[in-house]
């Protein structure tokens, strides 16, 4: 088992991980006879079905070739259907089964356990043990990386590279939910947590990142292509190759969502310095998972931040990409999870333009007036409802936010009552939130005159007159924002109105103007366009399927068939 403690301070030196001994004598297996351990191995062998055999002995030799087109067949096609089919509520065969049939090659062995772990927190729930031992397993695939003496001969696709950063954190911060739920873990588990402190450290996690980052030279990479400079010379020996290179690109977006599960949304938006956002040739479009989840993490900061019209266009533009290239990826494993945080960012986008009123793109607006129209209604009314119903939909679409450090263990009642990262980041949010929601109801009166008495107003929102100039100059600064302007650095940005509706205060008279933006007819001929011809098609075919089956129509057709009307 691989023993080490971290002694550095810096981020800046090669890495060893660490992995304290978990022994304990819940964990540890019973010895065996020898005998019995060769008739158990050759058993569990024996219980591994002959297409996954298969599919093991091809993805080891197209690993050995270094075949990437193949090892993508094998990762993204072949290994789900198989995960369906075989081992949809169970684990797959255990590692040491499979070693016989790979020659006990290590490498392969440990980005296979990499698999076998992941499908465990993805399908099954994971044990202590095993969060342990597939923190065990990373250490063992980073250090490989990280510490060799000269680039590895290893080559991934970049599908399979950014699951490994992305499943890397998926399982720190899902550990960092299990520890600090002290009221639900045994005597037993809170001992084995107190011994191992250093498993899965926030420490250790950036650590990594950090390591792959400098290793790759990647940030040197960036900067020179937007200087014009030589790639080639920036990325020295290790980033030149795209196993390390491309780890170092997804490690930064993979801070990104550290820093926002942290709460440090500042520090999110410094680490994307040198990515550029609005490319769409930029490296982390090659996966669209990795593609939303920039987009995603950076908007969800920018509405953290009170950036509103920043965080409603980031949201857009990539809801954008998503509807517009669905239909490509429906047969792909990141379906679903490209779906739900989609609708993650809808619920996100609605709140923002609740608190920041903004006209968007029509196919946007349409889908947000169909799913949650009543709640932006209701926002936009404020008060205590407005206040629930941003509330739910903030614990919806928000990441998984931890705690960096774990909770006492010496005083499990005090570190049971502590208040959970979600609350927290919801009550920051909220206290922002309320000092906006002044700007929704106010422009809905605004909006209906030119110009109106300030006691008229006042009158009719019920407050007083004095009240109602302190909620006027509310409005007017919180209309005015830091806009970012596609710099590289995404904290700076120009002061711009958000708003179509401006107005001024003479005395106890106020003047409004209104900026009205035409409606952009051509999007909308367009769109219905492409559903008169969806629809032309649907019927042309239903016409040659009932032409083929001679005049009669197929039973699945009759059972769901929709009837069109003249």
């Amino acid at each position: 088992m691989y023993q080490e403690n971290y002694d550095d301070v810096e981020f800046g030196g090669d890495v060893d991980l660490v992995a304290n001994s978990y022994a304990n004598s819940n964990l540890v297996e019973g010895e065996l006879d020898e005998e019995e351990l060769i008739m158990q191995a050759q058993a569990g062998v024996q219980s591994i079905p002959e297409p996954v055999r298969n599919f093991l002995a091809n993805l080891h030799r197209n690993l050995a070739n270094c075949n990437v087109g193949d090892l993508a067949y094998n990762y993204e096609n072949q290994f789900v259907r198989l995960t369906d089919k075989f081992y949809a509520k169970g684990p797959w065969p255990e590692p040491q089964y499979v070693a016989a049939l790979v020659g006990d090659d290590g490498l392969f062995l440990t980005l296979y356990r990499e698999l076998y772990y992941r499908h465990i927190y993805s399908r099954l729930h994971p044990s202590m043990e095993t969060r342990f031992r597939s923190f065990e397993n990373y250490c063992d695939l980073f250090n490989y990386i990280l510490n060799s003496d000269g680039p590895l001969e290893l080559e991934l696709p970049n599908q399979w590279l950014w699951d490994i950063v992305d499943e890397f954190i998926y399982q720190f911060q899902s550990f960092c939910t299990h520890r600090s739920r002290v009221s639900k873990r045994s005597p037993e588990e809170i001992e084995l947590l107190k011994e191992n402190a250093q498993v899965w450290n926030t420490y250790s996690v950036l650590n990594v990142l950090y390591s792959l980052i400098q290793k790759s030279s990647i940030c040197e990479q960036l900067e020179a292509g937007q200087n014009g400079g030589d790639v080639i010379e920036a990325a020295g020996d290790f980033g030149v190759r795209p196993l390390y290179k491309m780890l170092g690109y997804f490690s930064i977006i993979g801070l990104v969502r550290v820093h926002c599960m942290l709460g440090d949304y500042t520090m999110a938006l410094q680490t994307l310095e040198n990515v550029e956002l609005g490319n769409s040739r930029a490296l982390f479009t090659r996966v669209t998972a990795c593609h939303v989840s920039v987009y995603y993490y950076v908007g969800f900061a920018y509405l953290m931040m009170g950036r509103y019209a920043d965080a409603i266009q980031s949201f857009v533009h990539i809801l954008t990409f998503v509807s517009r290239t669905r239909q490509y990826h429906q047969r792909s494993y990141q379906f679903d999870a490209v779906n739900k945080k989609a609708e993650q960012m809808y619920a996100l986008l609605a709140i923002a333009v609740s608190l920041s009123p903004v006209r968007v793109d029509e196919s946007i607006h349409s889908y947000l007036r169909e799913k949650y129209g009543d709640q932006q209604h209701k926002m936009q009314r404020g008060g205590d409802e407005a206040i629930e119903i941003m509330s739910e939909l903030y614990l919806y679409a928000c990441p998984k936010f931890i705690m960096p450090n774990p909770p006492s263990y010496t005083d499990l009642e005090a570190a049971s009552k502590a208040l959970e990262p979600q609350s927290f980041q919801l009550k920051i949010f909220l206290r922002e939130a309320r000092l906006q929601l002044v700007i929704p109801t106010l422009r809905s009166f605004l909006r209906l005159y030119t110009t109106m008495d300030l006691d008229r107003l006042s009158t009719f929102l019920d407050l007083a007159p004095a009240e109602l100039r302190n909620q006027l100059m509310v409005y007017k600064q919180r209309c005015r924002q830091i806009k970012w302007v596609g710099s590289p650095d995404l904290l700076k940005g120009e002061s711009t109105s958000t708003t179509d509706l401006d107005f001024a205060l003479q005395e106890d008279m106020i003047f409004i103007a209104e900026s009205r933006v035409g409606r952009r007819y051509a999007d909308w001929f367009i769109r219905n366009t492409n559903k008169i011809q969806d629809l032309v098609n649907s019927i042309e075919n239903r016409q040659k399927a009932t032409i083929t089956n001679g005049g009669k129509p197929k039973a699945e057709e009759e059972a769901g068939a929709v009837p069109v009307e003249a």
